[in-house]
Protein backbone atom coordinates (compact mmCIF):
# COMPACT_ATOMS: atom_id res chain seq x y z
CA UNK A 1 0.00 0.00 0.00
CA UNK A 2 1.47 3.33 -1.06
CA UNK A 3 1.70 5.91 1.74
CA UNK A 4 0.21 9.20 0.59
CA UNK A 5 2.61 12.14 0.66
CA UNK A 6 1.51 15.75 1.16
CA UNK A 7 4.24 18.30 0.46
CA UNK A 8 3.97 22.04 1.00
CA UNK A 9 5.88 24.10 -1.55
CA UNK A 10 6.25 27.53 0.05
CA UNK A 11 7.90 28.97 -3.08
CA UNK A 12 9.40 32.46 -2.51
CA UNK A 13 7.33 33.16 0.58
CA UNK A 14 8.16 33.12 4.30
CA UNK A 15 11.18 34.75 5.88
CA UNK A 16 13.09 32.49 8.30
CA UNK A 17 11.10 33.88 11.22
CA UNK A 18 7.77 33.46 9.46
CA UNK A 19 8.75 29.98 8.31
CA UNK A 20 9.56 28.94 11.85
CA UNK A 21 6.12 30.05 13.03
CA UNK A 22 4.36 28.27 10.16
CA UNK A 23 6.34 25.07 10.71
CA UNK A 24 5.52 25.21 14.43
CA UNK A 25 1.81 25.57 13.68
CA UNK A 26 1.91 22.60 11.30
CA UNK A 27 3.83 20.53 13.85
CA UNK A 28 1.35 21.39 16.59
CA UNK A 29 -1.54 20.35 14.36
CA UNK A 30 -0.13 16.99 13.33
CA UNK A 31 -2.63 15.18 15.53
CA UNK A 32 -5.31 16.15 12.99
CA UNK A 33 -3.57 14.28 10.19
CA UNK A 34 -4.34 10.72 9.15
CA UNK A 35 -1.50 8.51 10.49
CA UNK A 36 -0.71 6.98 7.11
CA UNK A 37 0.15 10.36 5.54
CA UNK A 38 3.72 11.54 5.06
CA UNK A 39 4.13 15.30 5.50
CA UNK A 40 6.95 17.34 3.93
CA UNK A 41 7.62 21.07 4.18
CA UNK A 42 9.64 22.77 1.43
CA UNK A 43 10.60 26.30 2.52
CA UNK A 44 12.87 28.66 0.56
CA UNK A 45 16.60 28.13 1.09
CA UNK A 46 17.18 30.83 3.75
CA UNK A 47 14.48 29.25 5.93
CA UNK A 48 15.61 25.62 5.68
CA UNK A 49 17.63 25.66 8.90
CA UNK A 50 14.91 27.43 10.89
CA UNK A 51 12.31 24.89 9.75
CA UNK A 52 14.71 22.03 10.43
CA UNK A 53 15.11 23.19 14.03
CA UNK A 54 11.37 23.63 14.47
CA UNK A 55 10.37 20.18 13.18
CA UNK A 56 13.20 18.32 14.94
CA UNK A 57 11.82 15.21 16.61
CA UNK A 58 8.54 15.29 14.69
CA UNK A 59 7.41 13.11 11.78
CA UNK A 60 7.55 16.04 9.36
CA UNK A 61 10.09 15.76 6.55
CA UNK A 62 12.20 18.60 5.20
CA UNK A 63 12.33 19.35 1.49
CA UNK A 64 14.21 21.84 -0.69
CA UNK A 65 12.79 23.60 -3.74
CA UNK A 66 15.80 23.19 -5.99
CA UNK A 67 19.29 21.73 -6.30
CA UNK A 68 22.33 22.31 -8.52
CA UNK A 69 23.85 19.21 -10.17
CA UNK A 70 27.40 19.69 -8.84
CA UNK A 71 28.96 18.90 -5.47
CA UNK A 72 30.73 22.27 -5.34
CA UNK A 73 32.26 24.91 -7.58
CA UNK A 74 32.09 28.45 -8.87
CA UNK A 75 28.32 28.51 -9.36
CA UNK A 76 27.26 31.75 -7.70
CA UNK A 77 23.82 31.62 -6.16
CA UNK A 78 23.40 27.85 -6.42
CA UNK A 79 23.01 25.20 -3.72
CA UNK A 80 24.74 21.81 -3.81
CA UNK A 81 23.50 18.39 -2.71
CA UNK A 82 26.18 18.30 0.00
CA UNK A 83 24.76 21.46 1.54
CA UNK A 84 21.23 20.08 1.50
CA UNK A 85 22.36 16.73 2.84
CA UNK A 86 24.08 18.33 5.84
CA UNK A 87 20.96 20.37 6.57
CA UNK A 88 18.93 17.20 6.93
CA UNK A 89 16.92 17.65 3.74
CA UNK A 90 15.12 14.49 2.59
CA UNK A 91 13.27 15.63 -0.54
CA UNK A 92 14.05 17.99 -3.43
CA UNK A 93 11.50 19.44 -5.83
CA UNK A 94 12.96 19.15 -9.33
CA UNK A 95 11.57 20.35 -12.65
CA UNK A 96 8.75 22.47 -11.24
CA UNK A 97 6.87 24.26 -14.02
CA UNK A 98 8.06 27.62 -12.69
CA UNK A 99 11.67 26.49 -13.03
CA UNK A 100 10.94 25.27 -16.55
CA UNK A 101 9.06 28.44 -17.54
CA UNK A 102 10.98 31.26 -15.86
CA UNK A 103 14.47 29.78 -15.70
CA UNK A 104 14.30 27.83 -18.97
CA UNK A 105 15.29 24.52 -17.39
CA UNK A 106 15.13 21.71 -19.91
CA UNK A 107 14.77 17.97 -19.44
CA UNK A 108 18.50 17.23 -19.78
CA UNK A 109 19.41 19.66 -16.99
CA UNK A 110 16.54 18.39 -14.87
CA UNK A 111 17.83 14.86 -15.40
CA UNK A 112 21.25 15.87 -14.03
CA UNK A 113 19.53 17.17 -10.91
CA UNK A 114 17.58 13.94 -10.45
CA UNK A 115 20.73 11.85 -10.79
CA UNK A 116 22.78 13.88 -8.32
CA UNK A 117 19.93 14.01 -5.82
CA UNK A 118 19.70 10.22 -5.84
CA UNK A 119 23.49 9.93 -5.58
CA UNK A 120 23.42 11.84 -2.29
CA UNK A 121 20.39 10.15 -0.82
CA UNK A 122 17.94 12.96 -1.56
CA UNK A 123 14.53 11.94 -2.88
CA UNK A 124 13.47 13.81 -6.03
CA UNK A 125 9.93 15.07 -6.42
CA UNK A 126 10.03 15.20 -10.22
CA UNK A 127 7.39 17.53 -11.61
CA UNK A 128 5.76 17.01 -15.00
CA UNK A 129 2.79 18.67 -16.62
CA UNK A 130 1.28 20.25 -19.72
CA UNK A 131 0.23 23.78 -20.59
CA UNK A 132 -3.32 24.72 -21.48
CA UNK A 133 -2.43 24.91 -25.18
CA UNK A 134 -0.95 21.42 -25.06
CA UNK A 135 -4.01 20.02 -23.33
CA UNK A 136 -6.37 21.66 -25.80
CA UNK A 137 -4.28 20.25 -28.66
CA UNK A 138 -4.60 16.76 -27.13
CA UNK A 139 -0.83 16.64 -26.47
CA UNK A 140 -0.95 16.01 -22.73
CA UNK A 141 0.36 12.45 -22.84
CA UNK A 142 3.03 13.28 -25.42
CA UNK A 143 4.32 16.10 -23.21
CA UNK A 144 4.29 13.97 -20.06
CA UNK A 145 6.09 11.12 -21.81
CA UNK A 146 8.79 13.47 -23.13
CA UNK A 147 9.36 14.91 -19.66
CA UNK A 148 9.51 11.48 -18.05
CA UNK A 149 11.90 10.15 -20.68
CA UNK A 150 14.19 13.14 -20.30
CA UNK A 151 13.99 13.54 -16.54
CA UNK A 152 14.52 9.87 -15.70
CA UNK A 153 17.14 9.05 -18.33
CA UNK A 154 19.75 6.71 -16.88
CA UNK A 155 18.04 6.51 -13.51
CA UNK A 156 18.71 3.02 -12.05
CA UNK A 157 15.62 2.88 -9.87
CA UNK A 158 15.88 -0.10 -7.53
CA UNK A 159 13.99 1.36 -4.55
CA UNK A 160 10.67 2.92 -5.59
CA UNK A 161 10.35 4.88 -2.34
CA UNK A 162 13.26 7.17 -3.34
CA UNK A 163 11.28 8.78 -6.19
CA UNK A 164 8.07 10.80 -6.23
CA UNK A 165 6.43 12.05 -9.42
CA UNK A 166 4.26 15.17 -9.20
CA UNK A 167 1.76 15.73 -11.97
CA UNK A 168 1.08 19.45 -12.09
CA UNK A 169 -0.97 20.68 -15.04
CA UNK A 170 0.56 24.09 -15.68
CA UNK A 171 -2.84 25.57 -16.47
CA UNK A 172 -4.02 24.77 -12.94
CA UNK A 173 -1.11 26.20 -10.93
CA UNK A 174 -2.04 29.34 -9.04
CA UNK A 175 -5.04 29.92 -11.31
CA UNK A 176 -7.77 28.65 -9.04
CA UNK A 177 -8.57 26.03 -11.68
CA UNK A 178 -7.77 22.42 -11.08
CA UNK A 179 -8.09 19.24 -13.03
CA UNK A 180 -11.17 17.24 -12.18
CA UNK A 181 -10.45 14.05 -10.25
CA UNK A 182 -11.16 12.11 -13.43
CA UNK A 183 -8.75 14.23 -15.52
CA UNK A 184 -6.03 13.92 -12.89
CA UNK A 185 -6.56 10.17 -12.53
CA UNK A 186 -6.31 9.67 -16.28
CA UNK A 187 -2.86 11.28 -16.37
CA UNK A 188 -1.71 9.58 -13.16
CA UNK A 189 -2.70 6.22 -14.64
CA UNK A 190 -0.78 7.05 -17.83
CA UNK A 191 2.31 7.96 -15.77
CA UNK A 192 2.11 4.71 -13.81
CA UNK A 193 1.75 2.70 -16.99
CA UNK A 194 4.80 4.43 -18.46
CA UNK A 195 6.75 3.76 -15.24
CA UNK A 196 5.73 0.12 -15.53
CA UNK A 197 7.20 -0.07 -19.01
CA UNK A 198 10.40 1.61 -17.81
CA UNK A 199 10.95 0.01 -14.38
CA UNK A 200 8.57 -2.96 -14.26
CA UNK A 201 5.01 -3.17 -13.01
CA UNK A 202 5.90 -3.99 -9.40
CA UNK A 203 8.20 -0.98 -9.04
CA UNK A 204 5.72 1.27 -10.82
CA UNK A 205 3.01 0.10 -8.46
CA UNK A 206 5.08 1.31 -5.51
CA UNK A 207 6.11 4.72 -6.86
CA UNK A 208 4.04 7.56 -5.47
CA UNK A 209 2.48 10.08 -7.85
CA UNK A 210 1.23 13.36 -6.41
CA UNK A 211 -1.20 15.83 -7.89
CA UNK A 212 -0.31 19.52 -7.84
CA UNK A 213 -2.42 22.37 -9.13
CA UNK A 214 -4.62 24.60 -6.95
CA UNK A 215 -5.13 21.89 -4.34
CA UNK A 216 -7.43 23.15 -1.59
CA UNK A 217 -9.25 21.68 1.43
CA UNK A 218 -12.43 21.77 -0.67
CA UNK A 219 -11.15 19.52 -3.47
CA UNK A 220 -8.50 17.32 -1.87
CA UNK A 221 -10.81 14.54 -0.68
CA UNK A 222 -12.22 13.87 -4.15
CA UNK A 223 -8.69 13.78 -5.60
CA UNK A 224 -7.35 11.43 -2.92
CA UNK A 225 -10.04 8.82 -3.61
CA UNK A 226 -8.68 8.18 -7.10
CA UNK A 227 -6.62 4.96 -7.20
CA UNK A 228 -3.43 6.40 -8.71
CA UNK A 229 -3.28 9.72 -6.85
CA UNK A 230 -0.92 9.30 -3.91
CA UNK A 231 -0.90 12.75 -2.39
CA UNK A 232 -0.54 16.40 -3.24
CA UNK A 233 2.11 19.00 -3.93
CA UNK A 234 0.48 22.04 -2.37
CA UNK A 235 1.39 25.61 -3.27
CA UNK A 236 -0.51 28.63 -1.99
CA UNK A 237 -2.73 26.65 0.37
CA UNK A 238 0.37 25.42 2.24
CA UNK A 239 1.12 28.98 3.43
CA UNK A 240 -1.69 28.71 5.99
CA UNK A 241 -1.28 26.03 8.65
CA UNK A 242 -5.06 25.57 8.91
CA UNK A 243 -5.57 25.00 5.17
CA UNK A 244 -2.48 22.81 4.86
CA UNK A 245 -3.51 20.65 7.80
CA UNK A 246 -7.01 20.38 6.35
CA UNK A 247 -5.51 19.15 3.08
CA UNK A 248 -3.14 16.77 4.84
CA UNK A 249 -6.01 15.34 6.82
CA UNK A 250 -8.44 15.20 3.91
Amino acid sequence: MRKKIIAGNWKMYQTPGQARELARAVKNGMAKIVPDREIVLCPPFPALYAVKEEIEGSKIGLGAQNIYPKEEGAFTGEVSPLMLQELGVSYVIIGHSERRQYFKEEDGFINQKVLIALKYGLKPILCVGETLNEREANLTKDKIKTQLLGGLKGVPLKEPEVLVIAYEPVWAIGTGRNATPQQAQEVHRFIRQWLGERFGEKTAGDIRIQYGGSVKPENVASLMTEPDIDGALVGGASLSADSFLAIAGG
